[in-house]
């Protein structure tokens, strides 16, 4: 299943990106990264939905640059990017329909994978993807 044939909601992702970022905000390791980064937690889990509606149903929404504001957080690391990934693969599996899921799941690898290897990137360092490959 590819993202032009989702059947998915908006109410669906709303209330993915709902409960992903509320397990965030309590998870030790990646919780602190966003409580002192997310001043306002409401309009950022309205952008997340405008993105994750644009990438998944192509709305367009979404027009910022998530990009650039995850360069400007020097203390990601990968392990940041696993945690992100295992809370938000084990989220849309229990939010989604199973049809669903594996949609949303591949775009987060992918994401995660670009965004690790911008910041890589900016601090001369070499990766290589690690997401995209993930199994389960």
């Amino acid at each position: 299943m590819n993202e032009t044939s989702v059947q998915v909601r908006e109410d669906e992702i709303k209330n993915l990106v709902h409960t992903f970022y509320g397990r965030v905000r309590e998870d030790d390791l990646i919780g602190p990264v966003f409580n002192e980064n997310v001043a306002n937690w409401d309009e950022h889990l309205s952008t997340l939905c405008d993105f994750w509606s644009s990438v998944v149903l192509r709305t367009r929404r979404f027009a910022g640059r998530p990009m650039r504001t995850h360069l400007m957080l020097p203390a990601l690391e990968g392990k940041h990017f696993d945690r992100w990934l295992d809370l938000f693969e084990d989220t849309a599996r229990d939010v989604l329909a199973s049809g669903v899921a594996p949609v949303f799941i591949q775009r987060a690898r992918q994401i995660a994978d670009s965004f690790e290897f911008g910041i890589a990137t900016q601090r001369g360092e070499i990766v290589a993807p690690r997401h995209v490959k993930r199994i389960g």
